[in-house]
């Protein structure tokens, strides 16, 4: 929904601070940079615990689905 990057980042950054403050995760902006009309968010969230992890990943999708200014295209989960 942003007509700049400007626009952009204050989404982005209104987004990230929703995210790390309800869920304590890290997040950046980690491609598409240049691009008003799409960004990529990098989000890691560390636990010794999966299945705590596997809830705060499902609330964490949840959160941005009911976003209106987030079309959600892609969402990737990698364990290490």
């Amino acid at each position: 929904m942003a007509h700049s990057l400007k626009d952009k980042r204050r989404h982005i950054k209104s987004i990230k601070d929703r995210i790390s403050q309800r869920f304590n995760a890290s997040i950046a902006e980690v491609g598409e940079l240049e691009n008003w009309q799409i960004a990529e968010l990098g989000i890691c969230m560390i636990s010794n615990d999966r299945s705590y992890l596997d809830k705060q990943y499902s609330l964490l999708e949840n959160l941005l689905l009911d976003t209106a200014e987030v079309e959600l295209a892609k969402i990737d989960r990698q364990w290490l």
